[in-house]
């Protein structure tokens, strides 16, 4: 690790992101709180006029935090949940706390497929053309690979909501950047705030980008689908997290590190003695 900060002490920002970014390393330069969109919308299609499902079908091809914390969430409102996977490459969060995966997969029933098979693919495809939401956080490409076309699906049928959860958006370049939750939200300005009012650039909470994202994509996908939209919404880490940080941000230094002063009293005393 010493040889490595003395390397990177020696190279420019630029070139250092650059460099992990073609070497699919979830890497971001730390900059400021900027006011962005936390969602966009890439395609629509027809309105469902009928009333909505008893229960909306939702498949959720997603792994980790994000996807699967939305999919937990609208299994609360009543959406029937079914979990895909590959069966080669499972949700790498079975490989963590086995209380982290129940709580974000409790309920939710569960399919594995052999995406490498054409058996595979097809039941994948009959799963999606079934659905009335999907949610997924893979790299467009990889969608492509398979035959899926998230925007033709949302257009060829009334009332489809798919959430496509991403580090930077569908959009190329920032469409293939890697991203987790720690350094999404160093992109999103988090870290620069807390230089501000600490001295010291911080990570914020554990993964933060992601718990935010996945709270933001249920909010999103629930009301489009309330509403008989169909529609597929992009939600990136870095957005989700730099509208979070800009949301009712104090305009000076002296207002936020007064916030701060508060919050960390406010920790303090809910804490108690030692």
């Amino acid at each position: 690790w010493a040889a490595l900060a003395q390397a990177v002490s020696q190279r420019h920002t630029e070139e250092l992101v650059e460099r992990g970014r073609l070497m699919g390393l979830a890497v971001a330069p730390m900059a400021a709180p900027a006011v962005a969109p936390w969602y966009g919308v890439i395609a629509r299609g027809p309105r469902r006029t009928t009333p909505l499902p008893a229960a909306p079908r939702v498949v959720d091809l997603s792994s980790l935090w994000a996807g699967p914390l939305c999919g937990r969430l609208l299994q609360i409102l009543g959406c029937e949940v079914l979990k895909v996977e590959s069966s080669r490459r499972p949700d790498g969060a079975r490989y963590g706390p086995p209380a982290f995966f129940e709580r974000l997969n409790a309920g939710k029933k569960q399919r594995a497929l052999d995406f490498s098979t054409p058996a595979g693919r097809d039941e994948l495809q009959r799963l999606i053309a079934d659905a009335d939401i999907v949610i997924e956080a893979s790299r467009p490409r990889a969608l492509a690979q398979l035959g899926v076309d998230a925007e033709q699906w949302v257009r060829a049928a009334p009332g489809r909501v798919w959430l496509s959860i991403t580090g930077y958006g569908r959009q190329p370049p920032q469409a293939d950047w890697v991203a987790f939750g720690d350094d999404a939200g160093v992109a999103a300005g988090l870290s620069q705030l807390m230089r501000r009012v600490t001295g010291e650039p911080l990570f914020v909470g554990d993964a933060i980008a992601d718990p935010l994202t996945g709270l933001h994509a249920a909010l999103a996908g629930w009301a489009a689908c309330q509403h008989g939209e169909s529609v597929l919404l992009s939600l990136a880490l870095r957005d989700v997290a730099a509208h979070c940080a800009t949301f009712d941000l104090p305009e000076s230094d002296d207002a936020l590190h007064a916030r701060y002063a508060a919050w960390c009293e406010t920790i303090n005393n809910d804490a108690g003695p030692a």
